[in-house]
């Protein structure tokens, strides 16, 4: 007679045996030793191209490009141009090798930007950069200062030298753009496409030698133009301006670090820009991004916003304290202000 109800006891259960292994988990995390060291020169899809140097890991292999995606353990850790990594797997940089990027180093610098002043995603560019080349043409597209005075702040507040390159120098005389800028001393370079060798293209070289620069810039305004000068194999693709809008296509869709040929130098071509936003950067921080102004804030009242009526840079402005473009740059910084609070971006 069959057992009903209750009469069973421990001999009746059947035990599954575990799917798990007996193993037990563990927090830590391979340490990855045997891993080599490289540099991201380009992110496309998940995927990453990376330079590894010759005899990395005390293995005689030349230096090589390879292709690379994101470990597991890394998670939602962002990677962009000019990260410095570790790898493992397969680093021969053959054609179907496909290599694992274990650890992510510490960055030396970080530019950043939004999409407008009120995004609170931030969206890293490039990382491990010391110069910012600020590129903008003067004529065809017209130059727009308060994207200059943006990627200023921009590199300030990212730790990072700025450079103006001023390209058709052949369309407009550049004195009167740069005389806006003379209190900052900001090095500058004038180039004209239509002077022999390509004028200004040798001084801008010597600018870069032994640097990481990336350059930034609104469609149009000349970046993949200069870069082609300076790394003839880069072949980017370059594109004219909008006749109704009179602004830049869009050419290149995706940053990239190039080695320029007999220097130890980098540059970062980046896609064009129609927005600089800077939300990321505290308001009341950017008169500090402003240091030919910035003395003048010593006579404003407490708290001041610096775009009202007490503000005592006008003063300082009308004595002659930031020089002769004082004014214009005190209507920049007050313009910035009052977008960045609005959440606008130029």
């Amino acid at each position: 007679m069959s057992r009903r109800g209750t009469d069973y006891d421990e001999s009746d259960v059947r035990v599954r045996p575990s799917r798990r292994g007996s193993r037990p988990r563990t927090k830590d995390r391979p340490a990855h030793d045997d891993a080599v060291a490289g540099m991201v020169l380009g992110v496309d899809r998940g995927r990453y191209t990376v330079l590894v140097a010759k005899g990395v890991g005390g293995r005689k292999m030349p230096e090589r490009t390879l292709t690379a995606m994101k470990a597991r353990e890394l998670g939602r850790r962002g990677i962009v141009v000019g990260d410095r990594v570790a790898l493992v797997g397969d680093t021969s940089g053959s054609p179907d090798a496909l290599a694992r990027i274990v650890r992510l180093e510490p960055r030396t610098s970080v530019l950043r930007r939004t999409a407008d002043d009120t995004d609170p995603v931030e969206r890293v560019i490039v990382a491990n950069a010391d110069q910012l080349v600020i590129v903008t043409a003067l004529a065809d597209p017209e130059p727009r200062p308060r994207m200059v005075d943006r990627c200023l702040v921009a590199a300030y507040d990212a730790g990072m030298e700025p450079l103006l390159v001023l390209t058709k120098a052949d369309l407009a005389d550049p004195e009167t753009f740069l005389a806006a800028y003379a209190g900052l001393d900001v090095p500058a370079v004038v180039t004209s496409s239509l002077e022999p060798g390509f004028g200004g293209i040798e001084e801008l070289r010597d600018r870069l030698a032994g640097r990481i620069s990336v350059l930034v810039g609104h469609s149009g305004v000349g970046k993949s133009t200069l870069t082609n000068a300076l790394v003839p194999s880069a072949d980017r693709a370059t594109g004219g301006v909008n006749e109704v809008t009179g602004r830049g296509r869009h050419t290149s869709s995706s940053a990239v670090a190039l080695r320029i040929p007999d220097d130890e130098g980098w540059i970062v071509d980046t896609p064009g820009v129609r927005s600089f936003g800077l939300a990321h950067v505290d308001l009341d921080r950017i008169i500090e991004h402003f240091p030919d102004l910035e003395p003048g804030t010593e006579e404003c009242p407490r708290a001041c916003s610096h775009d009202e009526v007490e503000c005592g840079l006008d003063e300082f402005v009308a004595a002659g304290g930031a020089g002769p473009s004082g004014e214009a740059r005190l209507t920049s910084l007050r313009r910035l202000l009052r977008a960045r609070a609005a959440g606008e971006s130029d």
